[in-house]
């Protein structure tokens, strides 16, 4: 299986809370609609020690099924119009889970 990790930093002068409920909303809708992949879950609520507004932690059941899920109408849909235009940035980390 591959864990999927990412981290975004969102932009200064925008509604965080509204944005960061959406990209959980959005991300979270994607649980059982794409081959391969086992979960999405977005956290929001962090400590103020944090320097990231978001983590999507998501499971894959290969590395294939992560390059398709990057490649998915339905994926890349939600990161155009949820997420890419507002984050500064984004951090990835993919590891392989035995």
């Amino acid at each position: 299986m591959i864990r999927h990790i990412i981290l975004w930093k969102l932009k200064d002068g925008i509604d965080k809370e509204y944005r960061l409920n959406r990209i959980k909303s959005a991300l979270e809708s994607l649980n059982g609609k794409i081959d391969g992949m086992i979960k999405a879950e977005v956290r929001i609520e962090k400590l103020k020690s944090s320097n990231a507004d978001a983590m999507l932690d998501s499971l894959f059941e290969t590395e294939e099924a992560l390059r398709s899920y990057a490649k998915n109408p339905l994926h890349n849909e939600i990161a155009d119009s949820e997420i890419r235009p507002y984050y500064v940035q984004r951090m990835c980390i993919d590891i392989e889970e035995k």
